[in-house]
């Protein structure tokens, strides 16, 4: 297999990007007719059950996607594919990253999100790391997109952060040391830090100086903190979607971006316990105090039958959103099992 050449001087993005001038983006968005783009290959064994939830970045007029894959031991780790058209891929026959640290042993290595460093132009992943008891946020970089280079966990395992009581340990997280589901900025803040939005019960603050070695915003999760979900569909919790998309708005000055996000529910009226969906809210970048915004309905809710059943049932779930040939091509994991994508007019 050929598999594509990539280096720093690759070029990243649609080279006919058009930055968004509203918010939100879409928000209909068309699920492809010829869903599942990708479903699991017996003849693999590290994909071989599942394959579900990617991230999605352009280099040289490709769509790459870091997915998450699982084998029968549903140990995951993550596989890469490309594509001409954002539809139809070409996969690499191994995983890119797969569980060989301690605390990735067991689960594995899970739902990827990516960003390239304008600077250095290394890509840069965050990625869930399960050893079947706590999942750590950790941070991986490379320079082609194959070999990849991984951090230890950004939450260190004596941080005052893990010193917190029990009672803000159960209010929030399952333990002191879960972290997971990380969305970068790639934009420095007004104080000089890059920020990542990351946790899968309210979202957090995170901040780095470098993209690489990151800390959490502050001591106590309190001040870290957000925001949490505020609408019955999202009453059970919120996890970041793809890395957040910067709008164009003009000479007006202000620094907005759109933060895709996934939400579940404990059950309404509409959606059953467990159901997760995808919607998008709005965040001042120059004021990380709480989202400006947010759409009150879904955007992508469970309806086909891949989506309504499956390793687990009702459950649609991003992690990766791209501008590509005029569309905005949004990839979505279908009950953690398949993976589809729906599109968008630019």
């Amino acid at each position: 297999m050929q598999i594509p050449h990539i280096d720093k001087n690759s070029r990243d993005g649609d080279i006919n990007y058009k930055a968004p001038t509203l918010f939100p983006i879409g928000p209909t968005f068309t699920r492809y007719e010829g869903n599942p783009i990708l479903t699991p290959n017996k003849k693999r064994d590290f994909e071989s059950a599942y394959i579900y939830n990617a991230a999605a970045i352009v280099v040289d007029d490709k769509v790459f996607l870091l997915y998450r894959a699982q084998n029968a031991e549903k140990t995951s780790s993550i596989g890469i594919a490309w594509s001409e058209d954002g539809y139809n891929f070409i996969r690499y026959h191994k995983p890119v990253i797969a569980p060989t640290e301690p605390w990735e042993k067991g689960g594995g290595c899970e739902d990827p999100r990516i960003v390239r460093d304008p600077k250095t132009k290394l890509f840069v992943v965050t990625y869930s790391a399960y050893d079947t008891v706590t999942s750590r946020l950790c941070i991986a970089t490379s320079e082609n997109l194959f070999d990849w280079k991984k951090q230890p966990p950004f939450i260190s395992f004596d941080t005052i952060w893990n010193k917190m009581n029990r009672e803000e340990q159960e209010k929030h997280l399952k333990s002191a040391t879960w972290s997971k589901s990380g969305a970068i900025f790639t934009q420095r803040y007004k104080d000089g830090y890059f920020y990542m939005i990351w946790g899968d019960s309210s979202f957090f603050l995170a901040r780095s100086h470098d993209l690489l070695t990151w800390e959490v915003a502050a001591d106590t999760q309190e001040k870290s903190k957000f925001t949490s979900g505020i609408f019955p569909w999202q009453n059970r919790l919120i996890e970041p979607g793809p890395p957040p998309i910067k709008l164009d708005t003009g000479d007006s000055g202000n620094n907005y971006y759109v933060l895709f996000y996934n939400s579940a529910t404990n059950g309404t009226d509409e959606f059953e316990n467990g159901t997760y969906t995808i919607s998008e809210m709005l965040i001042d970048y120059d004021n990380l105090k709480s989202p400006l915004a947010r759409l009150e309905i879904p955007i992508i809710t469970p309806k086909s039958k891949n989506e309504t059943s499956g390793q687990v049932n009702n459950v649609v779930f991003t992690e990766g959103l791209v501008q590509f040939h005029g569309k905005w091509f949004l990839y979505f994991g279908q009950s953690d099992s398949e993976l589809g994508v729906a599109t968008s007019p630019v």
